[in-house]
């Protein structure tokens, strides 16, 4: 863009002082905010220079003229001189500007600096979006605020703000491919995951995060989303998403460590019950990751760590700690959150990023007061998620209602011993399938004699085959039961 661009916006009402046609069509490259008496060393070429004369003394040349000599030294393209300190835009400064061929401009006292250094990148950016040639689409100023942001710790939603600030009230995100928003632009309304995971394909522009790390997992990539397609040129875009890759970099070595905090949590769980295990060690532990010392906690169990980590990250306001199969939450009663119900909803969305082939699955333990009862709850996650599965990936032990659920959670080995010893000697033919009938009719010949269009007399037959063989007595409540367990178990 050129000065004269800005000179035509009716909107900023700036006034031309002193520059020919030939010095107003310059190339501008960004913008610089000063009231240094001598910028020079600020300054690059070719930018535009904003400045409220709060510098300025009444009278003196001389201050007028080092002032422009810097930047006629510097190759600024013209000096916008604020009018609201002083009234006016000095005589002094319009003769010093003529001398050193710096173009000047009159910025009214209604019009914000910021206004005019909008105006220049959103008509900056759009020019540089239409060059074949390989240009920074960001300017260089900006990329050094978003620079010395990221090295000084700025956050993800601090970083999006200032690097869409320039392109008017943009509606962007930062997401997770699980629909987990990590930072939002202010004009941006809130985006439940579910729509986030569905909107990029149906409208707007998204841009994946490539970061450098190998530790990332498709559980955790990310993406910067604009619903507007138009909001910015194409290379604005990548030059932020770069910005944010530098930034998840980062946050992947502190999750890195956060990660080694829970695992010490979960390890020292293991040990608890050892005659080595130390309670103190453990409330130390709870602490150093972030949880609230007494409790109440829940211990969480899963078939990816990875998986686990970015759905608690759906939680909000709930302190957590993972590690690499294994978390435990802080679950405040007083929050009115419902932990493991929060954990269902999002579950499928992961679920979609593992992709068709993944196994992954969610079991957790019972809510547990201090530390002492987080290794039961630990257990009873693990119990859990084996008897998680495909219709049921998440499952409390509160959900272990039935029977055929509490053998679910048995290991498939054992569960297959135990079928095998208690019902080998039938075989797979008609005596298990009557005993299945039998059982299944609450013990009446005659229902089951009707479901299997038999005499009842060949149902007594049969029956008593069965105890002979199994060594087990129908009438007795218990052997019935053990009966039934070994047909669940196969």
């Amino acid at each position: 863009m050129h000065v004269l661009d800005l000179l035509q916006s009716d909107s900023l009402g700036l006034t031309l002082l002193w520059g020919e046609d030939a010095l107003l069509g310059q190339e501008v490259s960004g913008v610089t905010a000063t009231d240094l008496e001598d910028p020079g060393r600020f300054l690059g070429p070719g930018e535009l220079v904003l400045s409220g004369l709060v510098w300025w003394t009444d009278g003196d040349l001389a201050k007028a003229d080092r002032f422009v000599a810097a930047l006629a030294g510097a190759g600024a393209t013209a000096l916008l001189a604020g009018e609201e300190t002083h009234g006016r835009v000095p005589d002094e400064l319009v003769a010093a500007c003529r001398a050193h061929r710096v173009p000047i401009v009159a910025v009214p006292a209604r019009t914000s600096f910021r206004a005019v250094t909008e105006a220049v990148y959103l008509r900056h950016w759009g020019d540089l979006s239409r060059r074949p040639t390989r240009t920074f689409a960001l300017p260089e100023n900006v990329r050094g605020e978003l620079s010395r942001l990221l090295e000084g710790g700025a956050g993800a939603a601090e970083l999006l703000d200032r690097a869409c600030a320039h392109l008017g009230r943009v509606s962007g995100y930062l997401l997770t491919a699980s629909g987990r928003t990590v930072a939002r632009t202010p004009s941006a309304p809130a985006l439940p995951a579910g729509q986030a995971v569905a909107a990029p394909g149906r409208e707007g522009i998204s841009l994946g995060i490539e970061a450098e790390s190998s530790d990332s997992s498709p559980y955790d990539a990310w993406r910067l989303y604009l619903p507007d397609p138009d909001a910015a040129p194409p290379r604005v875009l990548h030059e932020i998403a770069e910005v944010f890759a530098r930034y998840r970099d980062r946050q992947t070595r502190r999750a890195a460590l956060e990660r080694a905090a829970g695992q010490e949590v979960i390890a020292l769980l293991e040990e608890a019950g050892s005659p080595s295990g130390d309670p103190g060690a453990l409330e130390e532990a709870l602490a150093a990751a972030g949880l609230p010392a007494g409790g109440p906690y829940r211990a969480l169990a899963a078939t990816s760590g990875d998986a686990l980590a970015e759905a608690l990250g759906h939680l909000e306001a709930v302190p957590y700690a993972v590690g690499r199969t294994a978390a435990v939450l802080y679950e405040d009663p007083d929050a009115g959150v419902d932990a493991v119900a929060g954990l269902r909803s999002v579950w499928p969305l992961l679920r979609a990023c593992g992709g068709p082939g993944a196994d992954l699955r969610l079991g957790a333990g019972a809510r547990a007061e201090g530390a002492e009862g987080l290794r039961a709850s630990l257990s009873q996650a693990r119990f859990a998620l084996t008897a998680a599965d495909e219709e049921v990936p998440v499952r409390a032990v509160e959900q272990l209602g039935t029977l055929a659920e509490l053998l679910a959670g048995v290991p498939p080995e054992v569960r297959g011993v135990f079928g095998a010893r208690t019902l080998g000697a039938l075989g797979d033919g008609m005596l298990r399938e009557t005993l299945e009938v039998f059982l299944a009719n609450n013990c009446s010949w005659a229902r089951t004699a009707e479901a299997l269009h038999l005499h009842v007399n060949t149902v007594h037959y049969r029956i008593e085959r069965v105890q002979v063989l199994t060594g087990r007595d129908l009438s007795r409540l218990d052997h019935k039961l053990d009966l039934y367990a070994a047909l669940r178990c196969l």
